[in-house]
């Protein structure tokens, strides 16, 4: 079993860190907000001080955090006191630029940094079923293996630094297109006399099935929006995906048409809602739902 410095105990880090700490390891947190340090003590685990004090003496560093400035303002502290030779993993969902910074200056100081993010949500933490997509090295990849199998159900080197970035560029790019998509079903046979229930459901056992529809099509329908991954985050993720696009050179209209309504979601005060809730917005361009 490994000694783990956890930084991120939010919405997914929290169960992952949990997971970890059933499994055996050692596992030290940290996190700006109390709630996430507390559910890590109750389920076995330590809290530490600050980041120095969580990643200090441990052979494997984990990140889960929002965003970019994040990593940024963390990762100087991990370099800093992480002993040479120290296993850094990051869940984050961040730029392929941002990660390879954090793999080129891990490597200057004697880290092993593999970028991995996640799909799956909060459930998927909860469930210990996150799909995992990771960049860097064969031997790292190995080495996080019994860590991929604690917190995930599907994960795969995806190829070089910031290659794993990439991929969950691609998945955001599918999920949120595939949310528009449902929203818009879900109008169109609503306000054509269908009954939309039972329509998801053969939606969900044709071509047209897709892990949305089994999972959000009912929450959809009963207008729920209770946050499993926010809109606000999904935005950040949109922004992340052009940027990638256009450093690519690689034309993604319909992605950018999924970034807007993505935006518009937000800038209707939706932010805090979970993605599905591009319901709402394709209700507003439509006319219905409330004003």
């Amino acid at each position: 079993m490994s000694k783990i410095g956890f930084i991120g105990l939010g919405i997914m880090g929290s169960p992952m860190a949990g997971h970890l700490v059933k499994a055996g390891h050692e596992v030290t947190g940290y996190d700006i907000g109390p709630k996430g340090l507390e559910k890590l003590k109750e389920a076995g685990g330590s809290a530490a001080a600050s980041v120095a004090e969580a990643v200090r003496d441990k052979d494997i560093v984990i990140t889960m955090l929002p965003q970019d400035e994040q990593i940024e303002e963390v990762f100087p502290d991990i370099v800093e006191h992480a002993v040479h030779g120290t296993l850094y993993i990051d869940f984050s969902t961040i730029t392929p630029k941002t990660a390879k910074w954090t793999a080129e200056q891990g490597k200057k100081n004697g880290l092993r940094v593999l970028d991995a993010p996640v799909s799956g949500g909060e459930n998927g933490a909860i469930n210990a079923a996150l799909s995992i997509m990771v960049g860097g090295s064969a031997a790292d990849f190995a080495a996080a293996t019994p860590i991929f199998e604690t917190v995930g159900k599907t994960f795969a080197l995806v190829g070089s630094s910031g290659a794993g970035q990439c991929v969950k560029a691609a998945n955001q790019l599918v999920v949120g297109g595939t949310y528009a998509l449902v929203a818009e079903a879900i109008l169109l046979m609503e306000n054509l006399g269908a009954d939309a229930a039972k329509g998801l459901d053969v939606l969900a056992g044709g071509l047209a099935g897709s892990k949305i529809l089994e999972l959000k099509r009912e929450t959809m329908l009963a207008r729920n929006f209770v946050p499993g991954f926010r809109i606000d985050l999904h935005h950040k993720d949109m922004g992340i995906i052009l940027q990638a696009a256009r450093e690519a050179e690689v034309s993604i209209p319909m992605g950018a048409l999924t970034a807007q309504l993505i935006a518009a979601g937000r800038a209707m005060g939706y932010g805090s809602l979970d993605h599905s809730g591009l319901l709402l917005v394709a209700e507003a361009l439509s006319g219905r739902g409330e004003a």
